[in-house]
C-alpha cells in the first residue's frame, strides 16, 4: 500500500473501477494523494501489477463485517431443549410453550422431550397427544421437523423455525450488532462470534 509498493509502473484502477491504465508509481502515488485515498496493490502478480485508488480504513472496516456476517451464516443450527412429562400442570405448559416460542423466534431449533415413568410408559398416545396439541399452537413460527418418536422412556420431536422466522430472528440480530458497531480503530479484529448457550429444563 502507497510507499511499501516497490513497482516501478502499475496499472491503476480509480475508486469506481475505472480503468486509468498503466502509470508510473510516483503518478499513481500523487494522483490518490490529490484525492485523499490510498493505493493499494490488488494483484501483485500481474505485470505491471494492478493498484486500486480507495479508502483503505473503510475497506477493511467493510470486509471485517463481511467475514463476521459469514461465519454467522456458517454456525450450525443451534438446538435448544424443553423437557416435559406427559401430565404436565396446565400453567406449567404454558411456561414450556412460552420458552419454545422464544426459542423458534430467535431461530433456533427445539428438541421437544416427553419423559415417561414408571406405569406411563404403557401411556404413549399421552405424549403423541401433547406434542401434537404443542405443535399446533406454536404452528404461525415452526413446524415439525422430526415427527415424534419414543426412544426408551422418552418421546422426542424436533420443532423448526419457518424460514420467514428465522430471518427475521437473523434480521434483528444484525440490527443490534450495528448499533454496537463502531468503525475500527488500527489494530482492531474482526470481532468474536457471539456465544451461544442451550436451555434445558424439566417441569414435573
Amino acid at each position: 500500500m502507497n510507499e511499501q509498493i516497490r513497482a516501478r509502473e502499475v496499472r491503476l484502477v480509480g475508486p469506481e473501477g475505472e480503468q486509468v491504465g498503466i502509470v508510473p508509481l510516483e503518478r499513481a502515488l500523487q494522483l490518490a494523494a490529490d484525492v485523499d485515498l490510498d493505493l493499494v496493490e490488488v494483484a501483485p502478480m500481474a505485470r505491471p501489477p494492478v493498484c486500486k485508488l480507495m479508502d483503505f480504513g473503510k475497506f477493511k472496516y467493510e470486509s471485517a463485517l463481511k467475514a463476521r456476517e459469514a461465519r454467522r451464516n456458517q454456525q450450525q443450527t443451534v438446538i435448544k431443549e424443553m423437557k416435559l412429562r406427559p401430565k404436565i400442570d396446565p400453567h406449567d405448559y404454558e411456561t414450556k410453550k412460552g420458552h419454545v416460542v422464544r426459542f423458534l423466534k430467535a431461530g433456533d431449533k427445539v428438541k421437544v422431550t416427553i419423559m415417561f415413568r414408571g406405569r406411563e410408559q404403557s401411556r404413549p398416545e399421552l405424549g403423541f397427544r401433547l406434542l401434537r396439541r404443542l405443535s399446533e399452537e406454536i404452528s404461525e413460527l415452526g413446524f415439525v421437523e422430526a415427527s415424534p418418536k419414543q426412544d426408551g422412556r422418552n418421546m422426542i420431536m424436533v420443532l423448526a423455525p419457518h424460514r420467514a422466522t428465522k430471518a427475521a430472528a437473523v434480521a434483528a440480530e444484525t440490527a443490534a450488532q450495528g448499533s454496537r458497531t463502531r468503525p475500527p480503530r488500527e489494530g482492531d479484529g474482526a470481532g468474536a462470534a457471539p456465544a451461544v448457550t442451550t436451555a434445558d429444563t424439566t417441569a414435573e
